[in-house]
Parts: structure tokens; sequence; C-alpha cells
């Protein structure tokens, strides 16, 4: 099915042979900060042109319980983050039927051969990255960026990924090309870190709403 679909797939923004585009998926429940700090670090240092969000349906990683409809996951990081000139929040998966990571690259990638895909994830993914799907295959079929995030400064040195696939070190020149690079390619980007975090924004909506509720009017 997924085969046949990929023909069919819209472009979810600017496409043309020789773009580079990052792709940071997830379940964006909420969108926030963090999400947008992770995008402009890889559109400075790696010189991307854009980059898309892929608002997931379900992450396979993570429970149905306390996750909001993906049409209000959605509405809610376009009218937030797509103001943004080079962002773009797309649904590609529930396009293409696919539920994997490593699915849903390599039908962008039949889609649009001509583009030049970069994978981002903060290292607090980096941790779980062995959980995912044929992981392994993700990294051979795009070189992949991961954005350091507060807590988790060891992530890289833990990292089943990064110990197998790290690039050699790059300098900020050679970091512009790695959209190009041939994969496996692993770089961590450094630099001024968001504390941002779905969890806590959620756990922080769940106080309020008791407070509103425990508090009269």
């Amino acid at each position: 099915m997924t085969h046949r679909r990929t023909h069919w797939l819209k472009p979810p923004g600017p496409v043309a042979p020789g773009l580079k585009i990052g792709l940071l998926g997830g379940s964006f429940n909420p969108a926030h900060d963090g999400h947008l700090h992770v995008s402009e670090v890889a559109l400075k240092r790696l010189g991307l042109d854009h980059v898309w969000w892929l608002v997931t349906p379900q992450n396979p990683l993570k429970p149905a319980i306390g996750m909001a409809p993906q049409r209000e996951r959605l509405a809610f990081a376009a009218d937030k983050f797509e103001q943004h000139p080079r962002i773009v929040v797309v649904d590609v998966e529930t396009a293409l039927g696919t539920r994997y990571t490593v699915d849903t690259l390599a039908a962008l990638k039949r889609r649009f051969p001509q583009v030049h895909f970069v994978w981002l994830m903060g290292t607090d993914n980096l941790k779980g990255f062995r959980r995912w799907k044929r992981w392994a295959e993700i990294a051979a079929r795009v070189p992949i960026a991961v954005v350091m995030r507060p807590g988790t400064i060891l992530a890289p040195l833990q990292a089943k990924a990064m110990q197998r696939f790290a690039c050699a070190r790059r300098d900020r020149a050679s970091l512009s090309q790695l959209a190009l690079a041939k994969p496996p390619c692993l770089v961590v980007l450094d630099g001024p870190r968001s504390t941002a975090s779905a969890t806590a924004i959620r756990q922080g909506l769940t106080r309020d709403e008791a407070l509103v509720r425990i508090i009269p009017a």
C-alpha cells in the first residue's frame, strides 16, 4: 500500500532538487520551544533549507493514554510555530500509511529522490534510539544530527548508535555539508540548551486543571 501511496504524496512544503531538509519526528504532545530549538540549531549549524515536523499519529513506543488526538496536535503545532518561515508541520505518515520511522524515511526518499534529508533528534531521544524498529537501517538511510538537551550530557557517550555510527569530528564548515554526507553518519550539535519538554508541559496543565476544579470562581 505504501508503495502505491508514495507517488501520490503531495509535497508538504517547498521541494526542489538539491534542497537540504531536516526531518523532526515525534508526537508533539504538545509542540513546544524545545522542538523549535532543535529545529533552529539544525537550520543554522547544518545549513538546512527547511525542517519538516512529522507529527506521528501514534508513537509505537508511547502509550495512547494521555495522547491528544493527532488533529489537535497538528493544529496546535501549526498555529504556534508554523509562522517560522522555514518550519513546515506535516502529517505524512497518515498519507503514506506508515507507522515506523524506517518505513516513513524509505517512502520519503522514494518520493523525493533529489532532496537531501537529515534526521533530527534531541539527545533525550538518542538514549532510546536502539529501541526503534530497525534503528540501524534508519542510520544507514540518512545522516542523523542530534541536538544536546539538558540532563542528557552522557547520552552521546552511552548511546549504542553513537558508538557504532559517530562521524569523525567536523568543523563548522563541514557541518553545513552533513546533508550531502553518505550515511551512516551521526553527529552531535552542542550549544545553548532548551529546557522545554512536552512531559513537563502536560504535567503543568494537569496541575493547573486540578487547581481550577479546586479553587472556587
